[in-house]
C-alpha cells in the first residue's frame, strides 16, 4: 500500500508548461482533501532550521563572504528526518519545514548587505553605535513588510503566470521535496545527479585540482586583448551554475548573456577606447589611475556594474508601471475589506486560500508604524527624519517587491544588492538634503537600507515558497502565517550573531583576523561620501535607466538584460551554455515525447547539480572556516588550471546529455 503511494507522487505533466485555454493546474496534493501541514513536528523543525542555517550563513557569509541560499539543503534535511522517522504523508509537513527554515537566507542576506558597515565605519567615527536592537528590529521589521507587501501579488506570480517564469530554484526544491516523497524513479537520477554534481564542485571548492573559471586570459593573445583591448571571455566551470542555466531555459539566458555581453564586449573596452588617459572620476569616485590602467575587471566594477543597477532599477519602474493594474485591484481589494464593503473573499478551495486582505493590510499599516516609531525612538530622535525615512522605506519596499518576486522567478537570483545600493543612495542623498548628515546619518541610511533590504530579499525567497507549495498543493495561508515565525527567529539568530562576531573578531580592516563582510564594505564606501557632500555615478545610472526604456520599447525584456549587466560575466557564461543544453536534448529526436521525456530527466539531474552544489558549497565553507585549506593559489595562477577546468567541465557536460538519453528509446 506504501508503495503504491509513494508511485502516485508525481508532479503533472503540466507543472512546468503554460496552460492551455480552459486547463487547470492540479497539484500532488488535492485541492479538496487535507494533508498534515502544520504540527508541532514541522513547527520544531522549522524553528531549528531557521536557527542553524541563520547562524551558519551569517557566520560564513561574514567571515568569508559566501552567502548561500539555504532553501535546498533545508528541503535535504527535512526530507532526510521524515524518512528516518518513518513519517507519513511528509510532503506537506516538509513544505512547512522548508518554508520556516529558509527565512535563514533571506534575512541574514538582508542583514548582513548593510547592518555591518555601522561596525566597519566605527573606526572612523566612534559616535556611530550599533545594538542587538537595532539589528533584530530592521531585520524583523524587514522581513515582515517583505512577507505582507508580497502576499497580494501570490496569486500572479505563481497561479496567472504558470509555465512563463521558470522559477529555477523553486523547481529544484521541488523536485528534491517530491523525490524524497516519492523515492524509487525519481529519486535515483535526483541522488546521483547530486552526487555527482557536489562532488565536482567540492573538488574545486576544497582542493583546487582545477581552477573554477575559465577565461581567454590562458593564450597569448588572450591576455594581449584583455591588456590592450579590454576584452576578456570568462565561464565559471561549476555544476550548480550549469544546471541553473538548463532549468531557466535557452530565451532568458541568452537574454541575461546579451546583457552581459554588452557590458563586457561593448562597454568596458569602449570606455578605455574613449577614455583610456583618462581619469574617469564619476559621482564622488576618488580614482588615481586612468581608464586605460583598468583591468577590464575593476572597468566593469567601477562603471559598468552601475550601469546594470540604473537598468534594474529602470525596468522595475517599467514593470511596476505595466503591473499597476494588478497593485491597483489589490490595493483596492484591501480598502474594500477594511470598509466592510468587499464581497466574500475567503477561498472556499484550500490550495488557494490565502491570508485575509483585511488581516494584510492592517499588518502593513502596523508594520510601517512600529517602523516609524523604530526610526524616531531608536535611530534618529527627530520627527521630520522620521517620517521622510519611513515614507521612503515603505515606497522603496512596497514598489520594489514584485521586483524582487520577477528575478527569482526568471534566474533564481535576486538582485537586491543593487536594489539596496540603489536605496541606500537615495536615502543618503534625501537625509542629507533635510539635514541629517555626517556618521548620524550614515547609521539612519544604513537602518533604512537594512530595512528595504530584508523586505527584498524576503520578498524573492517568499515568492520560491509560494511556487513549492503552489506545485505541491499546499496550503498558501498557512505558508504565509508561518513564516513570520521562521522572520523573527532568523532575526533573533542573526542579531545575537552579529554581535558575537563583532566582540570576537570584529569588523575594523586594520584589526588582525577581522572579518571581510565585502557587501557591507561596498555599502560604507558609497554612503560615506555621500553623507559628506559628494554625489553618486547618476550618469550611469541614467545610461543604464535609457537603455532600459530603449529595451522595453524593443520588446525585449529589460529586467532579464540588465541582471546580464550587473551579475558577472563568469556568472552569466554558464547559464546560456545550461540553456543551450536545454534546447539541445530537447530537440534531437523525431520523436517529441522521447524529447519531452529528456527534457523532464535533465530537470530532475539539473535539481541534482544545484542540489548537490549547495550542500557541498557550505561543507567547503565550513572546512576553510576551520583553516582546512589544501589549495595551492600557485597551481590556480597557472593556465594549466584553466585549461584542466576546462577538460573537466566538457566531460561534466557530457555526461549530463549522456544521462538524459534512454537507452530503450532513439
Amino acid at each position: 500500500m506504501e508503495n503504491k503511494e509513494k508511485e502516485s507522487v508525481q508532479l503533472p505533466e503540466n507543472a512546468f508548461r503554460e496552460l492551455k485555454e480552459g486547463e487547470e493546474y492540479q497539484p500532488i496534493m488535492h485541492a479538496n482533501q487535507t494533508y498534515p501541514e502544520v504540527n508541532a513536528w514541522s513547527v520544531t523543525w522549522g524553528i531549528l532550521m531557521a536557527m542553524l542555517f541563520s547562524a551558519a550563513a551569517a557566520y560564513l557569509g561574514l567571515k568569508v563572504g559566501q552567502v548561500f541560499e539555504a532553501a535546498i539543503p533545508i528541503a535535504i534535511i527535512a526530507v532526510g528526518v521524515s524518512t528516518a522517522a518513518k513519517r507519513n504523508k511528509a510532503l506537506g509537513e516538509n513544505v512547512i519545514i522548508q518554508s520556516i527554515g529558509a527565512c535563514s537566507g533571506a534575512v541574514v542576506a538582508g542583514a548582513i548587505f548593510t547592518l555591518p558597515a555601522i561596525y566597519i565605519l566605527q573606526a572612523k567615527y566612534p559616535e556611530m553605535s550599533a545594538s542587538f536592537m537595532k539589528i533584530f528590529m530592521s531585520s524583523a521589521l524587514g522581513g515582515v513588510i517583505g512577507i505582507l507587501f508580497l502576499i497580494p501579488f501570490r496569486k500572479y506570480f505563481v497561479s496567472d503566470m504558470h509555465g512563463k517564469y521558470p522559477f529555477p530554484e523553486a523547481t529544484a526544491t521541488t523536485q528534491v521535496l517530491v523525490s524524497g516523497a516519492k523515492g524509487g524513479s525519481q529519486a535515483k537520477p535526483l541522488l546521483m545527479a547530486g552526487l555527482v554534481g557536489g562532488l565536482y564542485d567540492f573538488i574545486v571548492a576544497t582542493f583546487g585540482w582545477w581552477n573554477e573559471n575559465f577565461t581567454t586570459r590562458v593564450f597569448g593573445l588572450g591576455q594581449q586583448l584583455a591588456d590592450q583591448a579590454k576584452l576578456v571571455f570568462k565561464v565559471n566551470t561549476g555544476a550548480a551554475v550549469m544546471g541553473l542555466g538548463y532549468i531557466i531555459g535557452l530565451k532568458y539566458t541568452f537574454i541575461i548573456c546579451m546583457g552581459s555581453f554588452a557590458v563586457w564586449w561593448l562597454i568596458v573596452p569602449g570606455l578605455s577606447l574613449l577614455f583610456g588617459d583618462t581619469i574617469l572620476n564619476i559621482g564622488g569616485t576618488n580614482l588615481t589611475m586612468t581608464v586605460g590602467e583598468m583591468s577590464p575587471e575593476l572597468i566593469f566594477t567601477t562603471y559598468g556594474k552601475s550601469i546594470g543597477i540604473g537598468g534594474i532599477a529602470m525596468a522595475g519602474i517599467i514593470g511596476i508601471i505595466k503591473s499597476w493594474g494588478i497593485i491597483k485591484s489589490a490595493v483596492g481589494l484591501a480598502a474594500k475589506e477594511m470598509k466592510g464593503k468587499g464581497e466574500v473573499t475567503k477561498e472556499e478551495i484550500r490550495t488557494r486560500r490565502d491570508i485575509s486582505f483585511r488581516v494584510i493590510a492592517i499588518g502593513s499599516i502596523a508594520a510601517i508604524l512600529i517602523t516609524f516609531v523604530f526610526f524616531l525612538l531608536g535611530v534618529m530622535h527627530n520627527f521630520t527624519h522620521a517620517l521622510i525615512a519611513i515614507l521612503l522605506v515603505a515606497v522603496i519596499a512596497f514598489l520594489f517587491t514584485t521586483v524582487a518576486a520577477n528575478a527569482i522567478a526568471i534566474v533564481g537570483s535576486n538582485p537586491v544588492s543593487g536594489m539596496t545600493l540603489m536605496t541606500l543612495i537615495l536615502a543618503s542623498v534625501v537625509m542629507a538634503a533635510v539635514g541629517l548628515n555626517g556618521p548620524e546619518g550614515m547609521v539612519a541610511a544604513l537602518i533604512m537600507g537594512g530595512v528595504v533590504c530584508t523586505a527584498l530579499s524576503m520578498a524573492g525567497a517568499f515568492v520560491t515558497d509560494l511556487k513549492i507549495g503552489y506545485w505541491l498543493g499546499t496550503t498558501p495561508a498557512k505558508q504565509e502565517t508561518w513564516k513570520f515565525l521562521g522572520t523573527l527567529v532568523s532575526a533573533a539568530t542573526v542579531g545575537g550573531v552579529m554581535m558575537l562576531l563583532n566582540q570576537t573578531y570584529g569588523f575594523d580592516p586594520a584589526q588582525q583576523g577581522h572579518l571581510v563582510a565585502p557587501q557591507a564594505n561596498a555599502m560604507a564606501a558609497v554612503i560615506e561620501p555621500l553623507m559628506n557632500g559628494a554625489g553618486a555615478p547618476w550618469i550611469l545610472y541614467g545610461i543604464g535607466a535609457l537603455l532600459a526604456i530603449i529595451l522595453t520599447l524593443l520588446k525585449i525584456p529589460a529586467l532579464a538584460f540588465a541582471l546580464g549587466m550587473f551579475i558577472p560575466l563568469e556568472l552569466n557564461t554558464p547559464l546560456l551554455i545550461g540553456g543551450a543544453i536545454h534546447w539541445f536534448v530537447t530537440t534531437r529526436s523525431k520523436n517529441n515525447e522521447v524529447n519531452k521525456q529528456r527534457g523532464e530527466k535533465g530537470t530532475l539531474l539539473a535539481s541534482g547539480f544545484i542540489a548537490g552544489g549547495a550542500l557541498m558549497g557550505v561543507l567547503s565553507a565550513l572546512l576553510r572556516f576551520t583553516g582546512f585549506n589544501p589549495i595551492n593559489p600557485d597551481w590556480l595562477a597557472n593556465p594549466l588550471s584553466e585549461l584542466l577546468s576546462l577538460a573537466a567541465y566538457l566531460l561534466l557536460i557530457s555526461y549530463f546529455i549522456l544521462a538524459t538519453r534512454d537507452k530503450n528509446k532513439a
